[in-house]
């Protein structure tokens, strides 16, 4: 019964009443008397009393004055009005100069409008007001990216502004078909999602899933691109990351021309792109400002930096174990001769000084700036240097361990860089357990996961799984810009074409 209740009064409608005073009565008792609720009195060119309402800070206090309340103070020569509420008309066409001046007629509908910037403006007698765009509230500039730096490229990052957002990625692609639908999601934060397409060349599966998966949600807040993320994924029971998500308008513009999605959040610098696939959490932007070559040569470092921060404390760990005869005998004697001392197993020297980096990497990232580098320092050089002359874990495991943390920094994407932090500590257990043949079973485990993964009903693994020979030319290697023609067929884009090659005049 309540609950019957209560839907009948989510869709009650409260229309516009023709006295004022039960209007702004209505106002202060669903907002329950907040100050920043505005209520300006005036009498609209001096003949109807009328009252502007709007949120303070909400709004730009500049284009309330000159284009509302100045023209709405002026002294005219009036026409005749014959019909009802034809003075609204007279005054939306021809008084008021916002940009934007709609009709509205009910209460509701102008609170949440009010909530989103706009003002209201009532008149007494009428049950139909105007809802005037002049939202202006605070933004942060566009400033550098924080979490996505290059050497080389655009140095502009996205805002917390959705507008400024769109804008910063209409500047790059100046095309028509660059579509942007915008909806709202939060039943009490009511925050605008907007989905960013180029219709042409976009996958219609890919955007169809999308407004179905984005149409399900029903959660009352959203406040930050991190909510959207984990409620349209794939599958939830995995370490990896399927939606790709950056702070960098090139980045997005990029993958929009390839074919995919973008899903811009408006309170969040962070945009989600779908599908996102396993060798896109690899490639950086600063790939395709480099020449081929080069491009290439780092991203074969990162391939690798990705293999070392997986894989070598377990490796430490099970050649330590179970396979000394792996190694040189020179080398062995000075790693028995580092440990002889110290009173602990490889596994559980290793976990100490793994959770020693993780509790030094989250210090500093929540710790002031002006003492993150001093933190930093303290905990590398000298509690490492103290851990060895104490005798509690081995030179060599420090050297591991510090490999480990810069490699893991290499990844351009954090959400791969956590996922193999995660998978580092389940590797270490398996090599302490089973040796290299734990190692290879749970590798082999984990490869057959990444392989039946989806993203937006694509093949987490394209294109090594499905095979993809045209789309080789950007994963290992970046081949020339002139050898790119065509877009990457495993997005299922619409429009394959990139560039046409040009004729041999000779």
């Amino acid at each position: 019964m309540a609950n019957n209740t209560q839907t009948q009064i989510t869709h009650e409608t409260h229309p516009i009443h023709p006295n004022l005073a039960e209007n702004i009565a209505y106002c202060k008792k669903i907002m329950g008397n907040s100050n920043d609720l505005m209520i300006r009195p005036l009498q609209s060119l001096h003949k109807w009393p009328s009252m502007l309402l709007y949120i303070d800070g909400l709004v730009d206090n500049q284009v309330v004055n000159q284009a509302v309340l100045h023209p709405l103070m002026q002294v005219r020569n009036l026409p005749d009005f014959s019909a009802d509420d034809e003075h609204l008309s007279y005054l939306q066409n021809d008084v008021l100069t916002a940009s934007e001046v709609l009709f509205i007629d009910d209460m509701d509908a102008a609170l949440k409008s009010m909530l989103a910037g706009e003002a209201i403006l009532l008149l007494d007698g009428s049950t139909r007001g105007l809802k005037i765009g002049a939202a202006g509230w605070e933004d942060r500039p566009v400033g550098e990216p924080v979490s996505q730096t290059v050497v080389r490229g655009p140095m502009e990052g996205f805002t917390e502004n959705l507008r400024t957002n769109t804008a910063l990625i209409r500047k790059r692609i100046r095309d028509p078909q660059l579509w942007i639908e915008e909806r709202e999601i939060g039943r009490v934060t009511k925050t605008r999602v907007a989905v960013v397409y180029l219709e042409q060349t976009v996958n219609e599966d890919v955007v169809n899933e999308l407004r179905r998966r984005l149409g399900e949600i029903d959660i009352d807040s959203i406040l930050e691109s991190g909510y959207i993320e984990e409620l349209i994924q794939d599958k939830t029971t995995t370490i990896f990351p399927t939606v790709y998500n950056s702070e960098r308008p090139d980045t997005v513009s990029a993958a929009l021309l390839e074919g995919r999605v973008a899903i811009i959040i408006d309170g969040t610098p962070f945009v989600l792109l779908v599908p996102a696939l396993f060798m896109h959490f690899f490639q950086s932007p600063e790939d395709y400002y480099q020449r081929a070559d080069i491009s290439s040569l780092v991203r074969l470092l990162r391939y690798l930096s990705f293999l070392i921060a997986m894989l070598a404390p377990s490796f430490y760990i099970a050649i330590s174990t179970f396979h000394q005869e792996m190694l040189p005998t020179t080398l062995l004697i000075s790693l028995a001769a580092q440990r002889e001392g110290v009173p602990f197993p490889a596994f559980i020297e290793a976990v100490l000084m793994e959770l020693t980096y993780e509790i030094l990497r989250e210090a500093g990232i929540r710790i002031p700036r002006t003492v993150g580098q001093a933190v930093s320092i303290v905990g590398t050089l000298v509690i490492g240097q103290a851990a060895v002359e104490a005798g509690v874990v081995s030179a060599a495991m420090v050297i591991i361990v510090s490999i480990t943390a810069i490699s893991s920094y290499v990844i351009p994407e954090n959400g791969l860089s956590i996922s193999v932090r995660i998978l580092r500590f389940i590797l270490m257990i398996a090599a302490a357990a089973f040796g290299f043949y734990g190692i290879l079973i749970l590798l082999l485990i984990t490869l057959t996961h990444l392989c039946s993964l989806r993203s937006f009903g694509i093949s987490y693994m394209s294109p090594f799984a499905p095979f993809i020979q045209n789309d080789l030319k950007d994963t290992l290697f970046r081949v020339p810009w002139s050898h790119m023609r065509t877009r990457p067929l495993s997005n299922g884009t619409s429009n394959v074409t990139r560039q046409k090659r040009k004729k041999n005049k000779h």
